[in-house]
């Protein structure tokens, strides 16, 4: 469960929960560590628009954080302030004890100490992996160069591979190239962009884990942009999902995933349907039946006779066969997706919900069916601005 905050009139798909628990205390807690990584009130205005609004967050020593959310949601412009490619229009950018950027200050992406793997991994096509790699070792001798370049072909595991040029390589090795060269001067700060964006499928689920891997044995500290919730859920230390500009929230995975706190949260992490129901009497009525308010997330009293909306994704859900009254709705279409059907059923009501089943069991479109309840965890809601009588 998450902190308690109060009901929020100006955010109408915001969350309401109840007082914090040990659980939730620990859920949303940052990770320890001294902070390496530091926007306060960040904003970056272009004209009429807002890239970044009022951005603040932390980064630990070691930590993998990852900025989630859809095309144009200001992820890739808070990459590029805190590279130092763009210039914040107000607020600070911190990294270790120094101000690169706020006020009259501006350090160049130089001289910030980072360290950046593009999403076409920009090797140089006429180097060989060991010169790619120790390109930006500017200030070792030959000797410390090598040993650190032999070091690093190691920890990506490419040791066989330093004589080759790119075009010799494959995706996946390109990059580990890329990544190893972006880690020879140990930055303080490892910026990904899409790292994963030009690989093919199946390469891509493996290299989350290989880069994973290759972090967190060399110690780094990394900020990942991405619009991938699969990529960012699996690979991050915490999670911030970004929107118009603005974070919406932050925490580690499993917490932002399962306790959103707003609407869009939710609908961007994974399928979410959403049931209107009314609170009454320690009751909620929705479309698939009435069931004890204790059901959901930081139930409160307080909230009787509100409208909600009550947050079910496709396993907390399952339809049966049914007619007459005892049907909620009827089956609009199905998705295979492989050990699994997802199936969408359109309510009675007029709301959708998408329930998923095994293989095995199978329901024809437009069949008549219940829907019922079976999540073995709280569930999140909203309070719902309902519309005034014309």
């Amino acid at each position: 469960m998450s902190h308690s905050k109060p009901l929020q009139h100006d955010r109408p798909d915001a969350r309401t929960t109840a007082p914090e628990t040990e659980t939730g205390s620990e859920a949303s807690r940052e990770p320890e560590g001294e902070t390496l990584l530091e926007l306060d009130g960040v904003f970056k205005e272009y004209d009429a628009e807002t890239a970044v609004e009022d951005v603040s967050l932390t980064v630990k020593q070691g930590e993998l954080l990852t900025l989630l959310g859809p095309s144009g949601c200001g992820k890739t412009t808070t990459l590029r302030l805190i590279a130092g490619l763009e210039r914040p229009t107000r607020g600070t950018v911190t990294i270790g004890a120094e101000t690169v950027a706020g006020g009259s200050a501006f350090v160049t992406p130089e001289a910030r100490d980072v360290g950046i793997v593009f999403q076409d991994f920009a090797l140089f096509p006429h180097l060989t992996v060991k010169e790619n790699v120790a390109f930006g070792l500017t200030d070792a001798d030959e000797e410390e160069r090598g040993a650190r370049v032999e070091e690093l072909l190691d920890l990506v595991n490419l040791p066989e591979h330093g004589e080759k040029t790119p075009d010799q390589l494959s995706g996946g090795q390109k990059q580990r190239v890329a990544l190893a060269r972006s880690l020879a001067p140990e930055p303080e700060v490892l910026l990904l962009d899409e790292p994963f964006s030009n690989l093919d499928v199946r390469l891509r689920v493996e290299m989350r884990e290989e880069v994973r891997r290759i972090l967190k044995e060399a110690g780094v500290t990394a900020v990942s942009v991405t619009h991938d919730q699969e990529e960012a859920l699996s690979i991050s230390d915490r999670v911030a999902v970004m929107n118009e500009g603005r974070v919406e929230q932050i925490g580690d995975p499993a917490a932002v995933f399962e306790q959103p706190e707003s609407k869009f949260v939710a609908s961007f992490l994974g399928r979410a349907s959403f049931l209107e129901g009314r609170l009454s009497e320690g009751k909620v009525e929705t479309g698939i039946g009435r069931f004890d308010a204790a059901t959901l997330e930081g139930y409160d009293t307080t909230y009787d006779n509100a409208p909600v909306d009550v947050l079910v994704r496709p396993d907390d859900v399952r339809a049966t066969p049914a007619t007459g009254e005892e049907a909620d709705g009827y089956v609009l279409r199905r998705q295979y997706v492989g050990p699994s059907f997802i199936y969408r059923v359109e309510l009675d009501s007029g709301e959708t919900v998408h329930c998923l089943h095994n293989h095995v069991e199978n329901f024809e479109t437009d069949q008549r069916v219940a829907v019922d309840l079976v999540a073995d965890h709280p569930l999140a809601w909203y309070p719902r601005q309902e519309e005034p009588p014309r």
